[in-house]
């Protein structure tokens, strides 16, 4: 899900086109106003501009279909998980990352990612793992990643979650929900560079032939270089990306 561009105004999440799903009056508001919230924020591409992502409490009270008084608990909840923070005379703010937090959080998801293919060769279907090309069918020499950014970052970003659920740990499935908000979001600011787009289909096809084989060394080493790729293109270039 992409956000508008900001103008003047800053963006929040009623002008956001999110999948809410209105709350049952017999539910814990409070809770499923948090998973509602949570859920709502992690589709969100907070890297998408320099500018910060705003929430509007008396809009989402209306979206969500309750009082704000769950939604300020919601939130609260929220602000101790670290997804927004309150900032005075402002509002609520969905907090963004450093560039070094950035750089730590992809080097934990490569460490993740990497088990996860180190599962996936001992235990997944053949066609499970076969079915991992079906995300790059569409590109190839004839139709390059870079001529189609957006159609190829969503590709990315949906291989990437695959593998983790591919292993059926839901432990790693956990732990990168954490991250994938952040992940995500530099992911898709990166993907659009030319150095990196031209790298980034052979290195999954890679990936998926090591899976392919059950060779779990390779495709351990394969899925964390992968990533640990986008650690260092960050660390190098985190500034550049919202010029």
């Amino acid at each position: 899900m992409s956000l508008r561009k900001p103008t003047k105004a800053l963006p929040n999440m009623a002008e956001a086109d999110i999948a809410i799903v209105r709350i049952a009056p017999e539910s814990s508001f409070k809770n499923k106003a948090y998973d509602a919230l949570k859920e709502a924020i992690l589709k969100m591409d907070i890297y998408s501009t320099p500018e910060p992502v705003m929430l509007d409490e008396r809009a989402l009270s209306e979206r969500l279909g309750v009082s704000r008084t769950p939604i300020r608990e919601a939130i609260a909840m929220l602000e101790q998980d670290g997804f927004v923070k309150t900032v005075p005379r402002r509002g609520i703010m969905v907090v963004r990352r450093t560039k070094s937090e950035i750089v730590d959080m992809i080097r934990a998801w490569a460490a993740l990612e990497s088990m996860a293919a180190r599962l996936i060769t001992t235990t997944a279907r053949k066609k499970d793992i076969t079915a991992l090309r079906d995300f790059f069918k569409d590109f190839g020499k004839d139709r390059l990643p870079e001529d189609h950014v957006e159609e190829y970052s969503r590709a990315n970003i949906a291989f990437h979650q695959a593998l983790i659920s591919l292993s059926e740990s839901p432990v790693l499935v956990d732990l990168t929900n954490d991250l994938l908000l952040h992940v995500r979001g530099y992911r898709q600011l990166t993907i659009g560079r030319k150095d990196r787009t031209a790298t980034s289909l052979p290195e999954h096809l890679g990936i998926i032939e090591a899976l392919e084989a059950r060779d779990t060394e390779l495709a351990e080493k394969r899925a964390r270089d992968h990533t640990l790729g986008l650690a260092a293109y960050v660390e190098a270039h985190g500034q550049e990306l919202f010029t």
